[in-house]
C-alpha cells in the first residue's frame, strides 16, 4: 500500500472528511462511470471501489452509488456507513427490499450479484476484512451511534 493510500485512510477518521465525502458522492459516481471505474475523486484507485446499482425500493428505478469494498474470495463486502451519519443510506434499504443488484468494477466490467446482510458469526468474520481496507469504519460506528450494516455481494 502506497503513502497516498495511507494518507487517505488516515484522513478518513476526521469529521470534516466525512462531510466532504458526502457532498462529493454525486461527482465521484459520475467520474467513475465516465472513467470505467479507473479513477475516483480520490485519484487513481487509491482504494478498491465499485459502483453498486440497486433497484429503488420506492421508485423501482436503478440507483447507483460508489462504494469502497473488501474482497472476500469472489464476493465483495460493502458497508452501509453513510459517512458516519446516524441513519442508514438508502442503497442499503434497497438491498434489503431486493437483494439482486449489479456491481461495476474498474475497467467497466459488470457483475450481477445477490446481496446478503451479514449478521452474527458471518458479520464477525467479514468486519475485519473491511477494516483492513478502511479503518475509519470503526470511527464511523462510534460517531454514528448505530450498528453499520455490512453486506456480502456474491456473484449470481
Amino acid at each position: 500500500m502506497g503513502w497516498y493510500t495511507n494518507v487517505i485512510r488516515s484522513l478518513g477518521h476526521r469529521p470534516w472528511f466525512s462531510a466532504v465525502g458526502r457532498t462529493a458522492v454525486p461527482v465521484d459516481r459520475w467520474l467513475q462511470q465516465k472513467a470505467g471505474g479507473r479513477i475516483t475523486i480520490l485519484g487513481r484507485s487509491a482504494l478498491p471501489t465499485l459502483l453498486l446499482t440497486t433497484q429503488g425500493r420506492k421508485s423501482g428505478q436503478p440507483r447507483t452509488v460508489p462504494l469502497i469494498y473488501a474482497p472476500d474470495g469472489d464476493a465483495f463486502v460493502v458497508t452501509a456507513s453513510n459517512w458516519a451519519q446516524q441513519h442508514h443510506p438508502a442503497w442499503s434499504g434497497n438491498l434489503l427490499a431486493c437483494s439482486d443488484a449489479t456491481v461495476a468494477l474498474s475497467g467497466g466490467r459488470e457483475v450481477p450479484v445477490r446481496a446478503t446482510l451479514a449478521e452474527g458469526a458471518e458479520r464477525d468474520r467479514v468486519w475485519p476484512l473491511v477494516l483492513r481496507v478502511w479503518p475509519a469504519y470503526e470511527t464511523y460506528v462510534e460517531r454514528s451511534g448505530r450498528a453499520i450494516r455490512v453486506f456480502v455481494l456474491t456473484p449470481s
